[in-house]
């Protein structure tokens, strides 16, 4: 079983490298209120990694109140489109009956979105992402891809990044451990 994970330093993480323009207050100063749902965050992406799915979790706000949330299903719903982001923006959207969320809405989540969840992100008019930690492989924002930085989108979004970045760093890191550790148990079949 995974064990949720410690709340700790709040500054780790922070990406001074990139060239995607952070607010600087915004990085270095979260508000209690944003610790508080990236916490939310956190344990939906235990629940997501106790169930066997890639621990990511993802809440959505709106003038401090929760209007959707999710962790990633992709295996138990035979979605790949079931990431953390898009199962929140999805139970929003039904919640607010329409396909937009309002001006001043914000993602917490606890890892760096794809290219798929940035678009759709793009789409739903979220005014805010925060994010907690990088994702090296596939992130869309800092890590390969810097796409808010694109003239071309019709509609910006602010990004925070590295709260509560060591807490799902180590939460990612321990469940592909037991992935791996499982996987080489395994009888091999000839």
């Amino acid at each position: 079983m995974v064990k949720p994970p410690s709340i700790g330093n709040f500054l780790n993480n922070w990406h001074s490298n990139s060239s995607t323009i952070f607010d600087l207050s915004l990085c270095l100063f979260w508000t209690d209120f944003d610790a508080q749902m990236m916490k939310q965050a956190l344990v939906l992406a235990n629940t997501g990694a106790v169930l066997g799915e890639v621990p990511v979790g993802a809440v959505i706000t709106y003038q401090n109140q929760i209007i959707g949330q999710g962790f990633n299903c992709p295996i138990s719903t035979s979605d790949p489109t079931a990431h953390a982001e898009i199962v929140a923006i999805r139970q929003a959207c039904q919640h607010l009956k329409n396909y937009r969320v309002p001006e001043g809405s914000t993602l917490y989540v606890t890892l760096e979105p794809c290219t798929m969840c940035l678009g759709m992100l793009v789409h739903a008019r979220i005014s805010r992402v925060v994010f907690a930690t990088t994702e090296p492989k596939a992130g869309a924002v800092i890590s390969q891809e810097n796409f808010m930085e694109k003239s071309y989108f019709n509609h910006k979004i602010t990004i925070v990044s590295g709260l509560f970045a060591k807490e799902s760093s180590k939460l990612l890191s321990s469940f592909f451990k037991q992935r791996r550790l499982a996987k080489k148990s395994k009888p091999q079949i000839d």
